[in-house]
């Protein structure tokens, strides 16, 4: 499915990177890992964070069950490095010195009391690049607070706007603000690698995680600021009449009949529900349904309702997805996973990718949602054991045999 790739042809080829292992980072380690750089993650000897994470693969409770540690470091290596200790710390500044960026997310402070902060290892290489991803940032008031995914999402507004306007807020599942720290981060990353390699000299990025948040509320503070008007959460209600979540036969749609555009989407509605012999749609032709304000009363919402539901529920997602698209209707099926896996569009250009672990289990996962064509993304190797490569990886940094014996023995790798 993918084409076979010397290392010159991968976008990120000769790119030395070094994953500190943690949550914040590990999917912008593997963004770059993705798209060829060289991708060592550093794990403490228990193992990273992520290979503790649920979902687990069916009947498997080893270090290497973790789906999503199986995902989010595809193409990486591994060593198992005692950063606490001095022998450890080391080892890590030779590997810095070999390297282009250093990705961390440990709290702020944490490295730079290990001797392994960004002015440290400027002074073994002065064109590293140091990305430091926290909750709240490597400074301020909340720098040293301790946060998860649900706290960043609160704390950075868009809690607030998820749910149901009757209930508490609800977060979007997958961690959306570890997400969005990592993409952030990712690109942050390689805008200053690219100016170290023209420069000559690194620089310490500095990236918070709430921060990320409050850039996807899309214009929720304008509306503040502007107005005075403070955005409430709508979930699957309709914000104007026939905007909205319906179900149908089969699940969910998404219909915008009335808001942006609203007097072509509307009449093209009326229409279509005229053809399908719908009761109660002629109504649809009278001028107060062409009054945003009267599309955002209870009385229309309700009358919508009324006449659009039943006919809904006769109907599947994808046969209301394609009546809606015959007429220009903005309609969409809501897909949960199943729709997702089977998709046409996704195997067309082949989305999923197959990989076997280490233990040799099969397992199916999402590519790269980008395609380039001179310089593809690849697949080049499963999620690695905790330290399989190890020993490859000290003697690339330069310890002989003996070196990484005694290492061993001393328990600062393994």
């Amino acid at each position: 499915m993918h084409q076979s790739l010397s290392p010159s042809k991968a976008a990120l080829a000769g790119i030395t990177v070094l994953d500190v292992a943690g949550p914040l980072g590990n999917y912008c380690g593997k963004l770059f890992a993705d798209l060829g750089a060289r991708v060592i993650l550093v794990e403490p000897l228990a193992g990273a964070p992520a290979r503790q994470l649920e979902p687990r693969i069916a009947g498997r409770d080893d270090a290497d069950a973790s789906l999503t540690f199986q995902f989010q470091n595809t193409n990486k290596e591994s060593i198992a490095l005692d950063l606490d200790s001095e022998a450890g710390q080391q080892v890590f500044r030779a590997l810095a010195s070999r390297s282009a960026l250093v990705l961390e997310s440990e709290q702020p402070g944490t490295m730079a009391r290990r001797g392994l902060g960004y002015a440290s290892l400027g002074e073994v290489q002065p064109a590293l690049v140091m990305t430091s991803i926290s909750a709240f940032g490597q400074c301020g008031p909340f720098a040293h607070w301790q946060a998860t995914d649900l706290t960043a999402m609160g704390l950075g507004g868009m809690l607030y706007l998820a749910g149901y306007p009757d209930t508490a807020p609800m977060v979007a599942c997958g961690e959306q603000a570890i997400g969005a720290a990592n993409v952030y981060a990712a690109v942050a990353s390689l805008a200053a690698v690219y100016d170290a390699e023209v420069s000559g000299s690194g620089q310490h990025v500095d990236v918070s995680m709430q921060e990320c948040v409050v850039l996807g509320m899309e214009n929720a503070v304008q509306f503040y600021e502007l107005e005075g008007t403070v955005r409430k959460r709508n979930a699957g209600t309709q914000r104007l009449a026939g905007t909205g979540v319906f179900a149908c036969a089969d699940g969910y749609i998404y219909l915008m009949a009335g808001g942006i555009g609203s007097n072509r989407f509307w009449a093209t509605t009326t229409e279509w529900l005229l053809e399908e012999g719908v009761a109660g749609a002629s109504q649809f032709k009278e001028p107060r349904w062409n009054d945003q304000a009267f599309l955002a009363s209870d009385e229309a919402k309700r009358i919508f309702g009324e006449v659009f539901m039943p006919f809904a529920a006769t109907l599947t997602k994808e046969a209301l997805h394609a009546k809606g698209r015959a007429r220009r209707i903005p309609l969409a099926p809501i897909c949960d996973a199943r729709d997702i896996a089977r998709d046409p569009q996704r195997a067309y250009r082949g989305y999923f990718v197959d990989v076997a672990d280490a233990h040799g289990t099969p397992l199916r996962m999402p590519g790269a949602p980008y395609q380039l064509s001179a310089t593809p993304w690849q697949l080049r190797r499963r999620a690695p054991r905790l330290g399989e490569q190890t020993r490859d990886i000290l003697a690339w940094a330069g310890y002989t045999p003996a070196g990484q014996e005694a290492l061993i023995r001393q328990g600062v790798v393994q």
